[in-house]
């Protein structure tokens, strides 16, 4: 079994933004010539997270934000984290900073609708996606 790990990075434009990453994650995948086995996408940030949802209409994404917006407020009173970022963090955790995608003959064993998502909360910057990709 091999093990590669290839990094690449995210510019985001908005504060809270969802970015869809499925096409970097296959072409890196296919770098690697493994056929069979697995890709881990890991985002090492506190404020940012990766997520997989429907990529086929964009209104989906946008619920979503608006969502996490509505459950996870930017003013809330009461935090106290001092950067000003605490619904950051908090979005950050709910959603979660990775996800395993199996490969299969050499392509990403997703869903008819899903894609990949890099998902921003605390834009604009220019964040890093660590894969970690096993298999033969």
């Amino acid at each position: 079994m091999e093990i590669k790990e290839l990094i690449f990075t995210v510019p985001t434009g908005e504060r809270n933004q969802m970015i869809n990453i499925t096409s970097r994650v296959l072409s890196a995948v296919r770098e690697t010539k493994i056929q069979n086995g697995d890709v881990i996408v890991f985002c090492p940030h506190t404020t940012a997270g990766i997520t997989i949802n429907e990529n086929a209409d964009p209104d989906v994404v946008h619920d979503i934000l608006l969502t996490l917006k509505d459950l996870i407020p930017q003013d809330k009173p009461g935090y106290r984290h001092c950067e000003g970022n605490s619904d950051s963090h908090c979005k950050s955790s709910l959603i979660g900073t990775s996800e395993q995608i199996l490969i299969k003959n050499g392509v990403l064993n997703l869903g008819s609708w899903q894609g990949i998502f890099f998902c921003e909360f605390d834009g604009p910057r220019t964040r890093k996606v660590i894969l970690q990709v096993k298999g033969q």
